[in-house]
């Protein structure tokens, strides 16, 4: 690459559409244009534990993440190395043994509920983006994400959003909104916001050319 990367941080709280965002920006370039590195695959390594003990995690806080990790692989795509990102199963509250090899890209989007909340993250994104949800819709599509997508029972997703979910969210998630250099309401349902991303990132790409 000619030029350094567009990295772009894209935080909100779960369900608020802020993956569906990410992945219609990626998914509308080219295959090495750009990059996702999403938030959920750095949770930390807990194979030392039991399952039962992995289950009782709070995940929604930022102790459960390896940001510093994350931030090591942005200075390597950034300087044009590629990275081996970790893959989490969320099924076995766990890493994957395999990683991903990411190549650098022109464009890296970084996503996640407390991407913006890490001041050593912020401080390496050229864009700050905040989706902005109602919290009764976010709570709807983590209900159904989670049954059908991570096999959680309905008793489990209750239990973890009032104990962790909600109370993180307070905490964590919705005071990062004050970092962002842009807020967008209703997430991947925002069409126009969504096109002037796209058209943001396809700038870069052309002017890195």
């Amino acid at each position: 690459m000619s030029q350094s990367p567009l990295i772009l941080g894209i935080a909100g709280g779960s369900g608020s559409g802020k993956s569906t965002i990410s992945r219609a920006l990626v998914s509308a370039l080219a295959d090495a244009d750009g990059v996702l590195l999403e938030q959920d695959h750095y949770y930390k390594k807990l194979s030392h534990l039991s399952y039962a003990e992995r289950e009782r995690i709070n995940y929604d806080h930022p102790d459960a993440l390896e940001f510093d990790l994350l931030g090591l692989h942005l200075d390597a795509l950034k300087s044009g190395e590629p990275i081996d990102r970790p893959t989490y199963d969320f099924t076995t509250h766990d890493r994957s043994p395999t990683p991903l090899r990411v190549e650098p890209a022109p464009i890296i989007v970084v996503e996640g509920i407390l991407v913006l909340a890490e001041a050593q993250l912020r401080r390496r994104f050229d864009v700050k983006i905040f989706v902005d949800t109602d919290a009764d819709i976010r709570l709807m599509r983590r209900i159904r994400r989670d049954l059908e997508h991570r096999g959680r029972s309905f008793a489990q997703i209750r239990q973890q959003y009032y104990e962790t979910v909600r109370p993180m969210h307070l905490a964590f998630v919705e005071p990062s909104k004050r970092f962002a250099d842009v807020i967008i309401p209703e997430g991947g349902e925002n069409k126009v916001a969504v096109e002037m991303l796209l058209s943001l990132v396809r700038a870069k790409i052309e002017k890195a050319r």
